[in-house]
C-alpha cells in the first residue's frame, strides 16, 4: 500500500464528527489488539500524537468511554456510534485511530496487522514477561 499525503481526513459514519490527523509513522502502525474493547470492537488503528488530532466538526457529538483503570479514552459519535479514536493506556501522549474513518482507507486495505496482547497490557507486565505480541491477522482476497 503506498503512504499517502498527510494529514489524513477522517470522519464518523453519519459524518456528524470530522477530523484531521497526521500520524505517527504513517500506516506503519497499523495494529488490532486482544484487550476487552478492542476485541469487540475489531477495529485496527494506527498511532497519532495528542497535538496532531483535531476535531474540526462535531466535537459535541463525540462520547467518552472508559473503563477498568480509566487510563484510556474511548471516543465514539453519540450519533451513529462508530469509535474514531483513543487516547492510549499505554501511552497517553498519542491516540489510536480508526483506520476506516479515514477517508480512502479501509481495515481490508492491509495484508497483515500486527495484534498486541492487550489482555496482559504493557502497564501491567512484570519484568520478564511476553513480548507484548499476540500475533497477527492476515487478510487474503479471493
Amino acid at each position: 500500500m503506498g503512504e499517502r499525503k498527510e494529514p489524513y481526513k477522517g470522519a464518523c459514519h453519519c459524518g456528524g464528527v470530522e477530523f484531521r490527523v497526521s500520524l505517527t509513522e504513517g500506516l506503519n502502525t497499523a495494529r488490532r489488539c486482544t484487550c476487552s474493547m478492542c476485541r469487540m470492537r475489531g477495529a485496527v488503528a494506527v498511532s497519532a500524537n495528542v497535538g496532531d488530532l483535531e476535531i474540526v466538526k462535531g466535537e459535541n457529538l463525540l462520547t467518552l468511554y472508559q473503563f477498568n483503570t480509566k487510563i484510556a479514552k474511548h471516543f465514539f459519535c453519540s450519533v451513529c456510534g462508530i469509535y474514531t479514536h483513543h487516547q492510549r493506556r499505554s501511552n497517553p501522549a498519542q491516540y489510536g485511530v480508526n483506520v476506516a474513518c479515514l477517508e480512502g482507507l479501509s481495515p481490508f486495505d492491509f495484508e497483515e496487522v500486527v495484534v498486541t496482547d492487550g489482555v496482559q497490557h504493557p502497564s501491567d507486565r512484570q519484568m520478564g514477561a511476553r513480548s507484548g505480541r499476540a500475533g497477527v491477522l492476515r487478510f487474503l482476497r479471493e
